[in-house]
C-alpha cells in the first residue's frame, strides 16, 4: 500500500516533469535557479506582495488534482489571505477539470530555516489543504518537498511527508487534539542542515525526521500553500463530493526564518 501511495505521490507534480516544466522556464523567468536566494520574511497577508508571490493560474498539475489551478481563487480580505474550491465556469475554465482551485507559491526559493503558516483548514473528504516546501525539473533540481498538510476527511490530524529525488513514502499522521478546520493554527516547519526536519504545531514539537527513513532534502525550495480536491486516491484522501458551495481554506500569515 505504501510504494503505491508513492507512486501515486509521483505523479502528485508531474505537470513539472512533462514539456511545459521548459515552457514554464521560457515564460516565467522567476522559476530559474538564479533566484534561489530568498531571506527571512513575515507576510500578513495584507495585500498580494506580487514582488513575493506569485499565484498558479492556467494550469491542473494532474494525476490526483482534480482542479486547475486559478488565480481569481486566491484572494485577500482584512489580513487573510483565502483560497476557495469551486465549480466557476468548469471544466472549459478550468484546464479540463471538474473543479476550480487556489495555490500560492513564492517567487525565490528558500533554504534551511524555519517556515512557518497560521491557517484553517477545509473539512471535507477528499480535500487536502496544504503549507509545504518544493522545488523540482522547473527550477532546475531534482524534486525535493518537504509537506504539512491536512486531510479534510479528519481534520483532527495533520500529515507530514518529505520527498527527496522524487522518493516519498514517509508520511506520518499526527493526532493534532483539534479539529484544524475549525479556527486558526500555528503550523511549522524546521528544516535543518544539521540533518533534521522538525514540524511543529503551536509551538510544540510534534514529529521529526533524522534520515533514518531514507535521505532528506537539500535543495532550497519554494514555500506553497494550496487546497486541491483528489481523484483516484480514495484510500488516502477519502472520496470527494462538492457540497454545492465553496470550500475555503484561510491563511492568517506565512513566516520564513533564515537559519
Amino acid at each position: 500500500m505504501q510504494s503505491r501511495r508513492t507512486s501515486r505521490r509521483f505523479r502528485r507534480y508531474s505537470w513539472l516533469l512533462a514539456p511545459l516544466a521548459a515552457l514554464t522556464l521560457i515564460l516565467n523567468p522567476m522559476t530559474s535557479p538564479a533566484y534561489a536566494a530568498g531571506g527571512s520574511f513575515t507576510d500578513n497577508f495584507d495585500s498580494y506582495n506580487t514582488g513575493l508571490w506569485s499565484k498558479s493560474d492556467g494550469w491542473s498539475n494532474g494525476g490526483m488534482f482534480n482542479a486547475g489551478w486559478r488565480a481569481d481563487h486566491t484572494w485577500f480580505n482584512g489580513g487573510v489571505m483565502g483560497q476557495n474550491l469551486d465549480t466557476a465556469n468548469c471544466p472549459s475554465g478550468c484546464s479540463g477539470k471538474p473543479y476550480a482551485s487556489g495555490e500560492y507559491r513564492t517567487n525565490d526559493l528558500y533554504s534551511y530555516g524555519r517556515f512557518e503558516a497560521r491557517l484553517q483548514a477545509v473539512k471535507s473528504s477528499g480535500t487536502v489543504t496544504g503549507f509545504f516546501t518544493y522545488t523540482g525539473p522547473s527550477d532546475g533540481q531534482p524534486w525535493d518537498e518537504i509537506d504539512v498538510e491536512i486531510l479534510g476527511k479528519n481534520t483532527t490530524q495533520m500529515q507530514t511527508n518529505y520527498f527527496t529525488n522524487g522518493v516519498g513514502g514517509h508520511e506520518t499522521l499526527i493526532n493534532l487534539g483539534f479539529d484544524a478546520s475549525a479556527g486558526y493554527h500555528d503550523y511549522a516547519i524546521e528544516w535543518w542542515d544539521q540533518g533534521t526536519i522538525n514540524w511543529f504545531v503551536d509551538g510544540k514539537l510534534v514529529h521529526q525526521e533524522n534520515g533514518s527513513r531514507g535521505p532528506l532534502p537539500t535543495r532550497p525550495m519554494r514555500i506553497m500553500a494550496n487546497l486541491w480536491p483528489a481523484t483516484g486516491v480514495d484510500s488516502w484522501t477519502g472520496p470527494f463530493t462538492y457540497p454545492g458551495a465553496p470550500l475555503t481554506a484561510r491563511y492568517d500569515w506565512v513566516k520564513y526564518t533564515k537559519y
